[in-house]
């Protein structure tokens, strides 16, 4: 039994071995794509050409470097109202085609749509709130401009007079003002791309502290890429503070809500962005002189305090003070004395009767007045009564000066002493 030969042609799996012709690939793509169906889309119209009653046109997306071939068939491109233009923005129904032959796309219009000011009108409102509940829009996230800065990045048109507005106002503020010029497409459908391209080139130069976007007036259509939802995302995602200066004072693109400072024209872009040198240098002036005034001011004063404390006598003469200082202390120290004199005389006088108190209450003083203790030899007992003496008993004699040892040899008892005291007593009162 023979083997089966391989299963070859299109229906067979594709590998190295057994690969689609082109002709197969492309009929494929056509009959994915014919499953597609018709789509809604939007851009803008570029490249209108007529061939018969068949239109060519090529529809752009003006937010991205996308586009694609656009062919009319059914003359709805030739009748619309007003007829269509380059940069004209519209809503095409259209189905998609592929072509075998040649591996192009397109679209076949159904129905077109231009898009009016409007309808215009109504997105930018509906974008215009979704970029504020975002916070897009928010005073807080807005940056502050420098005062002096380094080098300022310009976007702008080429050779425009938007461009000398703000390179003419600036340097005649500040001469050294120092640019970075980036001239870009304002209007038509490269403008966003690269407006974006330039501001993203100059948002990552270091050097680069503040952004101008500037543009001369013009129509609503003219400033709507200044208010597509993608520049106004780069500007709100940039590190560098911007400055929107789109048109004139009425002219309002979403781009002035999302920079950090909106200036009303480009010439008022180039007086914002830079300090008025002339007038920095007449406020330093000022203050110079003020601040001289001021040190002035405060030295004479100074000097008038110093002067008047110098002209008193005190600091004329100052050991008058010292003299006045020895005076009270003099004074003072005779005070001292005088007190210390006064107080010892007293406590002399006090001492003094103080020992002459205890000198009369001395036994010594009761013996210098003739007066003798008597004591027992034996016990050694005062003896203040006859009565304790015995005759023949030993005593001893103290006397003021001296001591005798004598025996008793007579006694005579209280009661007869009294008697003789009183005999003696009266006797002498005859």
């Amino acid at each position: 039994m023979t083997d089966a030969p391989p299963h070859t042609g299109p229906g067979a799996p594709m590998s190295a071995e057994n690969p689609w012709p082109l002709r197969v690939v492309s009929k494929k793509i056509g009959d994915w794509l014919a499953r597609l169906g018709e789509v809604w889309t939007e851009g803008q119209i570029t490249e209108i050409s007529h061939r018969g009653r068949t239109v060519y046109m090529t529809l752009r997306d003006p937010s991205a470097e996308v586009s694609m071939r656009v062919v009319d068939f059914t003359g709805a491109a030739a009748a619309c109202d007003p007829p269509l233009r380059d940069g004209a923005q519209v809503v095409v129904r259209a189905q998609a085609q592929w072509w075998d032959k040649n591996g192009s796309l397109s679209l076949h219009l159904r129905e077109i749509r231009q898009v009016g000011l409007g309808e215009l009108l109504a997105r930018l409102e509906r974008l215009k709130k979704l970029l504020a509940a975002e916070g897009l829009f928010a005073a807080e996230r807005k940056q502050p401009l420098p005062f002096l800065p380094y080098r300022i990045g310009l976007i702008t048109g080429r050779a425009s007079d938007a461009m000398r507005d703000v390179l003419k106002n600036a340097k005649a503020r500040l001469p050294a003002a120092d640019f970075e010029v980036r001239e870009v497409a304002v209007q038509g459908m490269k403008a966003v791309t690269e407006v974006c391209a330039a501001l993203a080139e100059l948002d990552a130069d270091p050097d680069i502290e503040v952004i101008i976007i500037a543009r001369g007036g013009g129509s609503m259509e003219d400033l709507l890429p200044f208010s597509d939802e993608t520049l106004c995302r780069a500007v709100a995602d940039t590190v560098t503070p911007v400055v929107s200066a789109i048109g004139h004072e009425p002219d309002t693109p979403l781009l002035d809500y999302v920079a950090d400072w909106r200036a009303s024209t480009p010439t008022e872009a180039g007086k914002k962005v830079v300090p008025d040198l002339a007038e920095e240098q007449r406020g330093l002036n000022i203050s110079r002189t003020r601040l001289r005034q001021t040190l002035g001011a405060m030295l004479t004063r100074e000097s008038d305090a110093l002067a008047a404390m110098r002209a008193r006598p005190i600091l004329a003469r100052p050991e008058t003070m010292l003299e006045a200082r020895a005076e009270a202390i003099d004074n003072l120290t005779h005070r001292m004395r005088a007190r210390m004199d006064s107080r010892l005389e007293r406590s002399t006088d006090e001492l003094g009767h103080l020992r002459a108190r205890l000198r009369s209450l001395s036994p010594q003083f009761t013996l210098d007045r003739g007066y003798a203790i008597v004591t027992d030899v034996g016990s050694g007992a005062v003896l203040r009564d006859a009565a304790d003496a015995d005759t023949g008993e030993r005593v001893r004699i103290r006397l003021a000066a001296g001591a005798l040892q004598a025996e008793v040899i007579e006694k005579t008892e209280m009661a007869e002493h009294r008697a003789n005291t009183e005999k003696v007593e009266q006797e002498e009162g005859r």
